[in-house]
């Protein structure tokens, strides 16, 4: 009886060490591969790169529809991170997309706090009924603030 537990147990343990040095050597799946670059993103949703979403733009980036530098909010740090996940060589920032930081008119602000709401990564301070201002080293230039104010105090300042 013991020599039929060794056996299994020893077949199950090179079967164990088998497995995981294959997992290991191979490369990840493509749904996998989608997950992993999705995490890299910022997750703003913002569109910036054209796509809807971070999701449909990680899933563009794997498949090879979408280079690896269309997103102002990760900005270089994002762009060098997919390099190295990717085994590309990081490129600088599309051209054709430009970062932009939201600037709000204070004067013109009347304190509605929808701003504050759209934005995900919280970069707008103000209390409600107050002026707001955004916290322009957080701003990741998503636009998401724009459309929801209702006072149209809020443009976009490319940074240079």
């Amino acid at each position: 009886m013991w020599i039929a537990i060794l056996t299994i147990a020893s077949i199950a343990l090179i079967a164990g060490l088998a497995l995981s040095f294959a997992s290991g050597r191979l490369p990840p799946a493509a749904g996998d591969l989608v997950e992993q670059v999705n995490d890299l993103l910022p997750q703003t949703q913002c569109a910036q790169c054209g796509y809807p979403g971070c999701r449909p733009y990680a899933v563009a980036v794997v498949e090879g529809s979408a280079t690896i530098n269309l997103c102002p909010p990760g900005g270089d740090d994002t762009i060098r991170r997919l390099a190295r996940l990717l085994g590309k060589e990081a490129i600088p920032l599309a051209e054709s997309v430009v970062p932009a930081v939201a600037i709000i008119d204070e004067a013109a602000c009347i304190g509605c706090y929808h701003c504050r709401s759209a934005c995900p990564v919280d970069a707008i301070s103000g209390a409600h009924q107050f002026m707001h201002t955004v916290i322009e080293s957080e701003c990741t230039g998503c636009e998401l603030c724009v459309a929801p104010c209702p006072v149209d105090c809020i443009t976009m300042r490319p940074l240079s």
